[in-house]
């Protein structure tokens, strides 16, 4: 088993941990290869979480910074007034009960 970068001859690796130690470094990618080696992952186009994303963005808005939130977690301004309008209704019903 390869234990440090010193030791990997890159020319010779596959095509996808070549890139991988473009990306991360060698040391990296060795991690990386060594925990997720024979799987398959799939990356979400989104790097946040929409439901954790839909909460944050209730808790940011200013009633100003619409658009700063949008650019920020990468979602669309109207995704992002409808997650504030839900919360809201949301928090008014959890104040009735």
């Amino acid at each position: 088993m390869i234990k440090s970068g010193a030791e990997v001859e890159i020319s010779v690796l596959h095509q996808t941990y070549q890139r991988l130690a473009e990306l991360v470094g060698v040391d990296n990618m060795l991690k990386i290869y060594s925990e997720f080696r024979g799987l398959q992952i799939q990356f979400p186009m989104r790097m946040y979480d929409r439901d954790a994303v839909g909460k944050r963005i209730a808790q940011e808005y200013n009633g100003g910074n619409l658009k700063a939130l949008s650019d920020k977690y990468d979602y669309s301004q109207r995704w992002i007034y409808q997650q504030i309008k839900t919360y809201k209704q949301k928090r008014n019903m959890e104040g009735k009960s």
